[in-house]
């Protein structure tokens, strides 16, 4: 009598689960929910608070001048020289485009005016000055 091997076949998993990975992409999920509006800002600054009117954003460029003096063009830093061409550059090819000036209220006066100097040595028709909300 010979022992014969048994052989059981066995059979391949061809479904893969896909909990684990639902779950990660539910935590993923969470985490930019909730990050999102800490990084929105990109330059930590503190705004002057003012009753002011909306601006819309969607066509605008964005200088800001943090508490030590940087100034920043679109969240990029920027020298004073740099950004006076920029804006001639930039009055050049759109004339319409607005300009916000975002500046921390510790920072010296004369630093935003040198900023507002350019601009308008740039022919840019449409700045303004941003601020917070004023609390009630």
């Amino acid at each position: 009598m010979s022992l014969r091997p048994t052989h059981t076949t066995l059979k391949q998993l061809s479904d893969m689960n896909i909990t684990p990975l639902m779950d990660l992409t539910f935590i993923l999920l969470i985490t930019f929910i909730i990050t999102f509006p800490l990084i929105e800002q990109g330059i930590p600054m503190d705004l002057p608070q003012a009753d002011a009117q909306e601006i819309d954003e969607e066509q605008a460029r964005t200088i800001s001048v943090d508490r030590v003096g940087t100034v920043y063009l679109d969240d990029m830093e920027i020298t004073l020289e740099q950004l006076a061409r920029d804006m001639d550059v930039l009055a050049a090819v759109d004339p319409h485009t607005t300009v916000l000036v975002r500046a921390d209220e510790a920072i010296a006066y004369g630093r935003v005016m040198e900023v507002l100097k350019i601009l308008t040595d740039a022919r840019i028709a449409r700045m303004a000055l941003v601020t917070a909300p004023e609390q009630p």
